[in-house]
């Protein structure tokens, strides 16, 4: 075993990820303070060819020398928009016919391993401030909430972490992920 070179990746160039098509998620950032944590999410969406990134509310926007430190460019590729409200930017994407997932611990919520996916359907997952969450009126009329199973001490995940996370779980019930190379 060894491990491939960088050309052996064969990764998109920028171009060719601009055109591309694209995985039918999207992603919003509910008021994350965290610029490393924004920058994590740039990354991880163009990783996983995410449609969109939403950033809303005090979320940071490109661009800032935190942001790029762990988007490792990917601000340049992955498409994405900011809006003040994440309410309203929520409610224009179910106006649209796009389900709403809030990824938060709630009293109705589905566990990840549970949730299934329907592949002929577009979702925004909506990730939330590090402290306090999706917020309560996101919660309430979200088309699903979705919890990731933990066992530890800790009743979170990093933001970071959970959208890796539900993005690879979701693409791959839905059979985006590329099976084997």
């Amino acid at each position: 075993m060894r491990k491939l070179t960088n050309d052996e990746l064969n990764r998109l160039s920028p171009q060719e990820f601009r055109t591309h098509p694209k995985n039918p998620l999207m992603v919003l950032l509910d008021d994350v303070r965290s610029m490393h944590n924004v920058g994590s999410a740039f990354r991880t969406c163009d990783a996983f060819l995410v449609e969109k990134l939403y950033l809303c509310g005090i979320t940071a926007t490109p661009p800032h020398r935190e942001i790029n430190k762990t988007a490792l460019g990917a601000t340049e590729t992955l498409d994405w928009e900011y809006h003040p409200d994440s309410f309203e930017q929520t409610r224009q994407l179910k106006n649209q016919g796009i389900d709403i997932l809030a990824i938060e611990q709630a009293d109705q919520s589905i566990n990840l391993d549970l949730f299934q996916p329907d592949p002929s359907k577009k979702y925004c997952l909506v990730f939330g401030h590090e402290i306090k969450g999706v917020r309560p009126d996101i919660v309430t009329t979200a088309d699903a909430c979705i919890e990731i199973p933990q066992f530890g001490t800790k009743h979170s995940l990093n933001i970071a972490v959970g959208i890796g996370v539900v993005v690879w779980d979701l693409l791959n019930k839905m059979q985006l992920i590329k099976k084997g190379t």
